[in-house]
């Protein structure tokens, strides 16, 4: 068991070495994010997958902008104090700002989710996998705009690709399972 623990922890400790070893960049365009989702989609370590999923969310996170950084807080902060639309006209200056930052995109495609407006969440889910294919929170994210949406085949799919893209999100595989079932009861 120490012999388990201590290898972990070597893992761990190299994975941070390497990503402090790399040119800092900000978000989905930094380099770093393909040895980040490499390793993610190897490691059968739920400690290490939790480390490198923190990272990548700290990557998609960060903006060279300080002007869009200071709009991420505040609509951070509006959506942690549940002012919905007040985080969706924070996150809208971003994505005025810097439409190629994918994360300003996914922020407001939540606070959209957060207030009811789908449609509007589902349009920002789409630029975001634009400039992120592997973006998976707008993925799940994706899935659940489905279900509210009583759309579970499609909701399926982006829970599926969410999977793919990290397979270690916690309760998706039971989620993805259960969902796949109530499908095909249904279509008996």
């Amino acid at each position: 068991m120490k012999d388990l623990n201590m290898r972990r922890i070597l893992r761990v400790a190299a994975l941070a070495v390497l990503i402090g070893a790399m040119p800092s960049y900000a978000d989905q365009n930094n380099p770093e994010l393909d040895v980040l989702f490499a390793r993610l989609n190897e490691t059968l370590d739920r400690v290490e997958a939790a480390a490198i999923t923190r990272q990548i969310w700290k990557n998609w996170y960060q903006s060279d902008i300080p002007e869009v950084t200071a709009l991420m807080n505040r609509g951070e902060l509006s959506m942690r104090l549940a002012r919905y639309d007040e985080a969706v006209k924070y996150f809208t200056e971003i994505t005025e700002i810097a439409p190629q930052f994918a994360e300003g995109w996914n922020r407001r495609a939540t606070a959209y989710y957060l207030i009811g407006e789908y449609r509007c969440s589902t349009d920002d889910v789409a630029k975001t996998l634009a400039l992120e294919p592997r973006h998976f929170g707008a993925l799940s994210g994706q899935g659940m705009i489905y279900l509210q949406l009583q759309e579970r085949w499609l909701a399926l799919q982006y829970m599926r690709r969410a999977l793919a893209a990290n397979p270690h999100l916690p309760g998706l595989k039971s989620n993805i399972k259960a969902l796949q079932k109530r499908l095909d009861d249904e279509a008996v």
